[in-house]
């Protein structure tokens, strides 16, 4: 029977992360007592705390530990795990404020997103401060007080989803939601050292929650690992049946490329107060950090580094704020700003109102001035696989901001307000801590964009990331060090992400070969490098441009004398792109089956048995490449 009772002993040291609790329920920890630490932790936080706006009381808490009677780890993916959600997020019989107490009401319908969570066995354990109606990046637009970043009392936690990252930051739950319209759950986790998901828009659902702007919303997860904001987007994943996607997409691959290529500003942009903090040495230091990546078999994840030109990106950015998408910030309060602009936080009624100054003919003219950069910017993603930006370009104190509110505000969106615009997807993490002189070391972050759908590509990106990271391995950047097996991707977690055929290419389709491009240009991914069982022949089709092996298997009747192990790569290729690239093979080839030397059988090519007559078999040189070199020796000579 579950322990609900709340009044357990002070308990050994328990674990802070999913996966991490998950193994520890496994051993015989009960829920309750991970309340109970919670509580004492809540016991001991200032009266003035300015993280949570509201918490459970005893009687939520042991509501949700009854249900979770007779279930474990093994039948509930989030069994026990305690979370917190922002308070622009609706939970049926709660109050949602969106950091006004005029406009708050309570709530009698709960969020997909939460319902799901809840679903899945996750506890939901309070609420949190935000910037009024989601409209910030600093975290100070709260009546209800500002949460500063958890390793500077001086300096910003982030917004607009603050105190989401606090709570996490500080250890109080494994993981809380947040918003990001314009980088709300990205400056946060870069500024708390913390794991920032940001889905693809219309990837999870933002049923039941408060619309900032609701064509680009998107609800973000908060995490300590990569794994962890993996194993929520897995219960969160996917619209409700009823629910319009402003951003159709398709699922993306699961993986990146074997080999990376990484942009990266061409002229990163920082303001004064982050070169004092060491930012520009920091983001160095991370581009350094990609020559450590490993792959999930533990190979090496050799990474490319492409310098971009981030202008035409920076370009969409202004859209946000200085065209009329503002507008849809105030259509998502009309009503009320209408009748009580007053209540409104001085800075974020200044903002929303500017929607008057845009017609509809603006409107139309700025989708087709979006259109035609996001048409721009599409060839961007034919040379890289991934973007890498600074998360923000400085970590401004309190006092700055309040000196300057919208200035500082504007320039932290400066690589994150142009990515829900353009519909991409996005993963902040930990990199480091900055070194500076006459300064508190502060943590820095990197956040990896990709195209969209590729959500779960940079959750493993992300893995990578941290364990490859030794200075990553101190939770939150001060929760303790995480275990291997907290840091690595669940085993038992599968993700929607696009379906594959591995395909053994073993001529001029190799890495480097004249027709290799066909694979990129389907966005195929190298799978390995290997060889096929020692039952193969290869021979040189004679006439063919570009020149073309054909593999040929032996039959029963040949000598095994006759075969060999032949040199081979094989690729993941998406399944929608499987058709033209079959149509794109000429006779005598076509696809077949072929045996890997592991015994494994995959897609590859083969060819006619008529095709071979009067083909040179080249089988001893073991495979194309050596045969191609053997070719133009000989040609030199």
């Amino acid at each position: 029977m579950t322990d609900t009772s709340l009044t357990v002993s002070d308990a050994p040291a328990l674990p802070r992360t999913i996966e991490g609790l998950r193994a520890a329920y496994r051993a015989g920890l009960t829920p309750a007592q991970v309340l109970a630490r919670l509580q004492r932790e809540w016991q001991a936080l200032p009266a003035d705390d300015a993280a949570w706006l509201a918490r459970a009381t005893e009687a939520q808490l042991q509501a949700q530990l009854q249900t979770l009677e007779g279930q474990s780890p093994e039948t509930l993916p989030l069994y026990g795990i305690p979370f917190a959600v922002k308070d622009n997020i609706d939970v049926a019989g709660w109050v949602t404020t969106a950091a006004c107490p005029d406009f708050a009401y309570t709530a009698t319908d709960t969020a997909e997103v939460v319902q799901r969570l809840q679903r899945a066995g996750a506890i939901l354990v309070g609420k949190t401060n935000l910037d009024q109606f989601a409209t910030g990046l600093v975290g100070v637009r709260s009546p209800h007080g500002a949460p500063r970043s958890v390793f500077s009392d001086e300096h910003v936690s982030g917004g607009s989803s603050s105190g989401s990252a606090v709570v996490v930051a500080r250890g109080e739950v494994p993981f809380a939601l947040g918003t990001d319209t314009a980088g709300s759950g990205r400056v946060p986790a870069g500024f708390n050292n913390l794991v920032g998901l940001k889905p693809t828009p219309s990837r999870v659902s933002t049923h039941g929650v408060l619309p900032a702007c609701r064509s680009l919303d998107c609800v973000s997860v908060f995490a300590l690992t990569a794994g962890d904001a993996a194993r929520v987007l897995a219960v969160i994943d996917g619209l409700r049946a009823d629910e319009p996607a402003f951003n159709p997409h398709s699922p993306g691959p699961a993986q990146l490329p074997a080999r990376l290529r990484v942009g990266v500003p061409a002229q990163p942009v920082w303001d004064d107060q982050g070169t004092g903090l060491g930012y520009p040495a920091a983001f160095a230091a991370a581009c350094q950090s990609l020559d450590t990546l490993r792959d999930a078999q533990g190979q090496p994840w050799p990474a490319t580094i492409v310098p971009i030109d981030l202008a035409p990106f920076f370009e969409v950015a202004r859209l946000l704020y200085e065209g009329p998408w503002v507008a849809e910030r105030h259509a998502a309060i009309d009503a009320f700003i209408r009748r009580q602009p007053e209540a409104l936080h001085p800075v974020v009624r200044g903002i929303i109102e500017q929607a008057s100054r845009y017609s509809a003919v603006d409107t139309f003219q700025a989708q087709y001035r979006l259109r035609a950069l996001a048409s721009q910017l599409a060839a961007v993603w034919h040379d890289i696989d991934v973007l890498m930006v600074p998360t923000a370009p400085t970590h401004p104190t309190v006092d700055s901001v309040l000196a300057e509110p919208v200035q500082r505000n504007a320039l932290l969106g400066t690589y994150t307000n142009f990515v829900n615009l353009l519909g991409l997807s996005a993963l902040a993490m930990p990199a480091g801590f900055t070194r500076s002189e006459g300064s508190a070391s502060l943590p820095f972050g990197v956040t990896f964009i990709a195209p969209a759908g590729h959500d779960v590509a940079l959750l493993n990106l992300g893995v990578a990331w941290q364990q490859a990271a030794g200075h990553l391995s101190a939770l939150g950047g001060r929760l303790g060090a995480a275990t291997p097996d907290e840091l690595a991707w669940p085993a038992d977690l599968t993700l929607n992400a696009e379906p594959t055929l591995a395909l053994a290419v073993v001529g001029a389709h190799l890495e480097g070969m004249p027709l290799h491009g066909q694979l990129v240009e389907r966005r195929a991914r190298l799978l390995m490098a290997t060889a096929t069982a020692p039952h193969y022949r290869l021979f040189a089709l004679p006439g063919t441009v570009p020149p073309k092996p054909g593999l040929a298997r032996l039959s029963p009747d040949d000598d095994p004398a006759l075969g060999h192990a032949i040199a081979l790569e094989v690729y993941a290729v998406p399944a929608s792109q499987v058709g033209s690239f079959l149509a794109l093979i000429p006779p005598p080839l076509g696809l077949g089956s072929v045996e890997l030397a592991d015994g494994r059988w995959v897609k590859g090519f083969i060819c006619e048995p008529a095709g071979l007559a009067g083909a040179e078999d080249i089988s001893h040189f073991g495979g194309w490449r050596a045969y191609m070199r053997h070719r133009l020796q000989g040609s030199a000579a």
